[in-house]
């Protein structure tokens, strides 16, 4: 039986990220602190459609246009999908099915998985999945994964977040579909149970996400209240907003990408086509040079202009 005072902490809710976060945490060879450059995840997700001739296709546009990683999501259909959507009826590629034999049309196995491993540690990339619940955790953490992602609808599944965070590995949270009480429960199980290496990532979970409901602001919002690195993933059809998420300081972006919009899938509308991954990652590389360090300081460049244009 589960102790749940060990793994959910008091009932009563105590921001204690003043305390506990680390504001430094690796994740592989890369260094995430308040001032680095974003770490930039390529969420492929589910959006290979079960088929590992596309997913080796996203794990080289990753590689091509500089992200940092490519993530994927696990699931154990039977758990993961909630009763009610088990028996609903859908119109797939491979024809009517329950969605429930879809979730399982489009899980990779460990023999994927596999060959997703060898696969880029030979292109130089690392990977990770979200689990959407406890046995796909303990799958993931079978592999050398520099990092465990929580999505935003595996929020109140407490027991996994907290042996998420007793891996030793960081754990990247999102906060889609949350109110703030829920985000505080979450961080404090976080905390019971890990060392504080931890990363919030703001995000609206509509795919695509409407504009007016990105609320960025919020990245601020929850660096202040838990006084820890946060981050952002987009599920925006555009990239302007992710770029500002950038310039608010966000540590990790994370953008769900495809071959194309025109694929079958939920998620391919909201994500980055190969092109536009390559132009994200540069224009979040510009903004982040233009950002400075806040010091006033004369570049040379200033200082010729100087030598021109002053008379004192």
């Amino acid at each position: 039986m589960i102790n749940r005072t060990a793994v959910y902490g008091s009932t009563k809710m105590k921001v204690k990220g003043k305390e506990m976060a680390n504001k430094e945490i690796k994740i592989g060879d890369y260094t995430i602190c308040e001032n680095s450059r974003p770490y930039m995840i390529a969420e492929i997700g589910i959006n290979h459609n079960g088929d590992m001739d596309i997913a080796k296709k996203l794990i080289d546009a990753a590689n091509a246009t500089g992200w940092n990683n490519v993530k994927f999501q696990k699931r154990t259909p039977e758990i993961a999908v909630p009763e009610a959507q088990k028996n609903v009826m859908r119109e797939t590629p491979w024809g009517t099915m329950t969605y429930l034999e879809y979730k399982y049309r489009v899980e990779f196995e460990k023999e994927q998985y596999d060959v997703i491993d060898a696969y880029c540690r030979d292109k130089g990339m690392t990977w990770s999945a979200s689990p959407w619940d406890m046995p796909s955790l303990e799958f993931l953490l079978n592999y050398d994964i520099p990092y465990i992602k929580v999505a935003s609808a595996s929020n109140g599944r407490d027991e996994m977040i907290a042996e998420a965070a007793r891996s030793g590995k960081p754990v990247i949270l999102s906060t889609g579909m949350t109110t703030m009480e829920e985000i505080d429960h979450a961080v404090e199980v976080l905390e019971k149970n890990g060392k504080g290496d931890y990363i919030l990532l703001h995000t609206n979970s509509a795919y695509p996400a409407p504009v007016k409901d990105l609320n960025l602001r919020m990245i601020e919002t929850l660096r202040k209240r838990f006084d820890c690195l946060v981050g952002y993933s987009g599920h925006e059809s555009n990239m302007e907003p992710t770029i500002a998420a950038a310039v608010l300081g966000a540590c990790v972006i994370e953008r769900h990408v495809t071959l194309s919009h025109e694929m079958w899938g939920s998620d391919q509308k909201a994500s980055l086509e190969v092109h536009a991954m390559d132009m994200l990652n540069k224009r979040i590389q510009t903004v982040c040079d233009a950002l400075g360090t806040g010091e006033k300081y004369m570049s040379e460049s200033e200082a010729a202009q100087r030598k021109k244009l002053r008379t004192t």
